[in-house]
């Protein structure tokens, strides 16, 4: 690649600062402008960072722009999407890929029609403590896999988040806010989820909001806030997984993957680093070297691994087929603790079992 893709941020919120201030370690793309439904929003955030401050149709139109980064609250990733796309833009956006998979669906056909990368949050998959759990997985380090067990609990973003009222309605809670992380690492290690069985509460019906121009007004929830949910994996293994915005004061996250030769414990799915601790049947445990990529293990690296499969011409690795199949299984989670029945999803496209 002579140059790296030049990317427009649409939306400036907490997030983009993340991706803007971290994209300098990465070589194949840099942000170059940026739009937010807030035009002085936008300008403080092109000042702050060295950009460009456009309208968003602007934005998207832009010649000097060749992806679309979508920041956007997830009620219009797919309407940014879709625009984008129309536009002959490739596009990474934060998770979830739509609301809901019907939306999504139509955003990854088009995407392929027009023969355009389509990337989606997280990337903490492509961090080297789970590249390392992949390998030792594949390598036969604890047996055949027969479970998992992953968990986050938090107490919500209400308390710190300027724009957390996003986070209490369609789209949000929980099941598409943060078990993304877990159920993309699950699919990454042992392959695609076939049903879902679950339960789902909102202890908290009510949330008062904690920082931001609304701070101190309470809103109503509407998604579930807590879950926990069993997972059938084509493989057969079975997996567990709890979410939740419930714990406040804490912050719990985890996997854990058992075998029938030993057992691989990983860090939080929301990080890229962490010790990774192999158990085997002798009894010893230990913890797992391996080599990181320094500044490189942080949010971007998926964009970074999307520019450089453009030039490889190779799939990128968070794409939209598994975020629309991690999407699909937060839906069957909802769908199954809603109804109170089993779920059973369609096999993903990108699955030759």
């Amino acid at each position: 690649m002579s140059e790296p893709l030049r990317v427009g941020v649409v939306g400036c919120g907490v997030i983009a600062a993340r991706y803007v201030q971290d994209s300098g370690v990465f070589e194949h793309w840099r942000p170059v402008a940026c739009a937010d439904l807030d035009a002085r929003v936008a300008h403080a955030f092109a000042d702050e960072h060295a950009l460009r401050a456009l309208a968003l149709d602007d934005l998207v139109a832009d010649a000097g722009v060749d992806l679309i980064l979508n920041l956007t609250p997830p009620k219009a990733h797919a309407a940014v999407t879709a625009a984008a796309l129309a536009a002959g833009k490739h596009v990474y956006t934060e998770k979830p890929l739509a609301v809901t998979a019907a939306e999504a669906r139509p955003l990854v056909e088009e995407a392929v029609r027009r023969g355009l990368r389509l990337g989606c949050a997280p990337d903490t998959f492509l961090s080297s403590p789970y590249e390392t759990g992949r390998r030792l997985i594949a390598d036969g380090a604890i047996g055949a896999p027969v479970g998992a067990a992953a968990s986050m609990l938090v107490g919500g973003p209400d308390a710190w988040h300027p724009n957390a009222a996003m986070f209490y309605r369609a789209g949000g809670g929980p099941l598409l806010d943060i078990a993304p992380y877990y159920l993309t690492v699950l699919v990454s290690l042992l392959g695609p989820i076939q049903s879902a069985a679950a339960f789902a509460e909102t202890p908290s019906p009510e949330r008062t909001l904690g920082a931001g121009a609304r701070a101190g007004d309470t809103i109503q929830v509407e998604v579930p806030t807590h879950a926990a949910a069993v997972l059938r994996l084509h493989n057969g293994s079975l997996a567990t997984l709890t979410v939740s915005f419930e714990t406040r004061g804490q912050y719990l996250s985890g996997l854990t993957v058992y075998g029938t030769g030993g057992v691989l414990t990983l860090p939080d799915a929301n990080a890229f680093s962490g010790d990774v601790v192999l158990s085997t049947l002798d009894g010893e445990s230990r913890t797992v070297e391996f080599e990181t990529r320094g500044a490189r293990e942080t949010r971007g690296i998926g964009i970074d691994d999307l520019a450089l499969a453009i030039v490889d011409e190779r799939p990128h690795r968070a794409n939209a087929e598994l975020a629309l199949h991690v999407l699909e299984a937060a839906e069957a989670v909802v769908d199954s603790a809603s109804d109170r029945r089993f779920v059973v999803l369609s096999p993903p496209r990108f699955w030759n079992g």
